[in-house]
């Protein structure tokens, strides 16, 4: 009777783990995923490169999705360099 019962609080502790772990995309979230692989060069018209092509804009938005959560500063910056003196020789 006790091993029942530790059963069925395990089950009653489990089940919003699992319930939470088993929520769907939705409607939105669908759509704005596709928008950003159609963004990243994605065409879902085009079947005859099917794989690569949806491979290739998936690899795409996974590098544009880790540059905007990236810790630190931004390196999408520009530098200038330049071998002239100030009279203006190379």
């Amino acid at each position: 009777m006790k091993s029942l019962i530790n059963m069925a609080f395990a089950v009653v502790l489990i089940a919003p783990v699992l319930s939470h772990a088993t929520e769907s995309l939705t409607r939105a979230q669908v759509r704005a995923e596709l928008i950003q692989l159609e963004e990243a060069g994605y065409n879902p018209a085009d079947n005859g490169d099917y794989p690569h092509n949806l491979k290739h804009a998936q690899t795409i938005v996974a590098q544009q999705n880790e540059t905007r959560t990236a810790y630190g500063s931004d390196t999408a910056g520009v530098s200038q360099s330049s071998n002239k003196t100030q009279s203006g020789e190379k």
